[in-house]
This record gives structure tokens, C-alpha cells and sequence, in this order.
């Protein structure tokens, strides 16, 4: 019936185990009523000003904002001589019985010498900004305290079972010391 109930109930039973045999008075402004009333709102006091830590969770995470500012992005030369590549390199098998060999790598040098600035960093990749409720954004992780699990795989906090299984709070000593 309450924690203040059961305060009384049990000053009924060590009065009965010590072999009181008469009734005890738990009427309203009794001893027994007014000292289950205060000791009640001791522990209720204790238990409001204890912290009490967490020492196992594992839980996922939802993502809900992933935001990346614009990055620079290297180039292979390969991709900035684009459409050009093949046709040097076709250049070159009919320019070499011609002669027109060096004049055709002086022209793939010049282009490369024009296009090499724009390898490192010569591309912006454009930033990107998604979120879940855009249904851009699909991320799986999880946090943990205590020992760290393999994968969001090896637990599941779905249901009250694993919420039980896979989070503990304690109460630790040291921590309420001050308290008692």
C-alpha cells in the first residue's frame, strides 16, 4: 500500500516477533504513524539527493542531423584529360612512324603541365546537409558504458527484457557518503 504503510506493518511484526502481544496504536498522530512518516520522508530525502551512475548501457543511436561543409577533392589525370586521353594515346601510334611523336608528347606535357594544378584540391565536392526526416539520412551506431559490444547486433533494447539485460544504474557508496 506504500512505502509509509509498510513502515507501520513492519513495526507491527518486530513488535510481535519480541513477543508484544497487545495492539499497538498506528492510529493517525501516533508514535508508530508519525516515526513511519518521518523515516519515509528520510529515505524519500536520501533517495531524491543520492546520484546514482550508470555503469552498463548500450544503447543505438539515432542520427538526426549530419551536416559536411564543402571538401576539396583530388583528380587523377586521367580524369582531367577526360575524352582527350584516348585520342593522344591514338595520336601517338599513327604520330610515331610519322615523326610527329615528340610533337605529340610535347603536346600531352602541355596539357598536363595546364591540368596538374587541379589535381590536389581541384575539385570541390559540394556540402552536404541531410537529415532523417529528408530521408536522405539512414546511420547506425550505438554508445555504450562498460564493456564496449562488438556491434548494435549483440544487444537489443527494444523491449523491457533487453532494457533490463543491456542498461544498469547503481548506487554507488562512495558517492553518498555524505549523505548518510
Amino acid at each position: 500500500m506504500g512505502l509509509k504503510q509498510d513502515l507501520i506493518e513492519a513495526k507491527e511484526k518486530a513488535a510481535r516477533d519480541t513477543g508484544i502481544t497487545k495492539p499497538l496504536d498506528t492510529s493517525n498522530g501516533s508514535f508508530i504513524e508519525r516515526e513511519a512518516e518521518y523515516t519515509k520522508e528520510a529515505i524519500v530525502r536520501f533517495l531524491t539527493e543520492a546520484e546514482f551512475r550508470i555503469t552498463q548501457l548500450n544503447a543505438p543511436v539515432v542520427v538526426e542531423k549530419f551536416k559536411i561543409p564543402e571538401q576539396l577533392v583530388n583528380v587523377e589525370l586521367d580524369t582531367m584529360l577526360g575524352e582527350y586521353g584516348p585520342i593522344l594515346k591514338t595520336l601517338k601510334k599513327i604520330g610515331d612512324p610519322l615523326g610527329l611523336g615528340s610533337l605529340i608528347d610535347s603536346l600531352e606535357g602541355e596539357i598536363e603541365k595546364a591540368v596538374t594544378p587541379l589535381l590536389k584540391g581541384g575539385s570541390i565536392l559540394p556540402p552536404m546537409d541531410l537529415g532523417k526526416d529528408d530521408g536522405g539520412l539512414e546511420s547506425t551506431g550505438f554508445v555504450f558504458i562498460g564493456e564496449p559490444p562488438d556491434s548494435d547486433e549483440d544487444f537489443d533494447v527494444e523491449d523491457e527484457d533487453g532494457q533490463r539485460e543491456f542498461t544498469t544504474v547503481k548506487l554507488i557508496r562512495e558517492d553518498i557518503e555524505d549523505l548518510l
